[in-house]
């Protein structure tokens, strides 16, 4: 191969990797679309940055459910769930709310926040715990121990209320650090947008954050894409873990 055929080719291969990370980061291409097909139960999850929704649209974007942020911490409530929660009800999705978990404040003063602003009403899915890092925390991770004291109450407090267990989303990382090999009768909501889960201990998920790169029609928020999920199993089945 000549020197300037080693450039041309060189620079042709620089290119396509350039669009195709350009793609990639606009969620125009994403692998895991590939991989998720195969379930055939899917759903969002939702917050204030996705601003005014219509509901109606972006229900009949294939979805069958959908979980709101209801909740953060001890004191703070997501300004928009109670419309969020309202409108989803009104359609055929089956909806829940989750709570972002701080490590700032105590498990039975979040449970108590999350009680107040979430209704235990018949027939929505049983609350999320989002355990995941932020701000500081994603360079200074919390001790299991520091973790397990919140989110022992906070679990408590949930099936208190609630009467069902909650569901614990968790990203890779914090699940094989405050998760794996405990919590054996919580339902598991891995994140991985980059590639298939398997968690490290060999239990099942119930569901997969596949991508956080996707446009649905039906929302005008700030933030352009919404995360999309499936359900490991048919909607019956997703349909039995709804509160009574």
């Amino acid at each position: 191969m000549s020197r300037r055929t080693a450039l041309w080719t060189t620079s042709a291969v620089v290119a396509v990797l350039a669009v195709l990370g350009l793609l990639v980061a606009n969620g125009v291409v994403w692998p895991n679309r590939i991989l998720a097909a195969r379930y055939d139960v899917r759903g969002v999850d939702v917050a204030h940055y996705q601003g005014q929704i219509d509901w109606d649209v972006l229900a009949a974007q294939d979805l069958d459910f959908a979980w709101i942020k209801a909740t953060e911490g001890a004191s703070h409530t997501d300004p928009r769930f109670a419309e969020n929660w309202a409108a989803a009800t009104r359609t055929d999705l089956l909806v829940g709310a989750y709570h972002f978990m701080s490590f700032e404040s105590s498990g039975a003063d979040q449970a108590a926040q999350l009680a107040a602003e979430v209704p235990a009403t018949p027939g929505t899915l049983p609350p999320v715990i989002d355990l995941e890092f932020y701000g500081s925390y994603f360079q200074n991770h919390p001790t299991p121990d520091e973790v397990h004291a919140i989110l022992d109450p906070l679990v408590a407090g949930i099936e208190e209320h609630y009467g069902a267990a909650p569901i614990v989303y968790a990203t890779e990382e914090a699940y094989d650090l405050y998760l794996a090999g405990r919590y054996p009768d919580l339902p598991v909501w891995i994140r991985s947008v980059a590639w298939a889960p398997g968690l490290s201990d060999g239990r099942e998920w119930t569901v997969w954050q596949y991508s956080n790169r996707d446009r649905l029609p039906g929302y005008d928020g700030v933030e352009p894409y919404i995360d999309m999920n499936v359900f490991a199993g048919t909607r019956a089945e997703l349909e039995a873990l709804t509160q009574d």
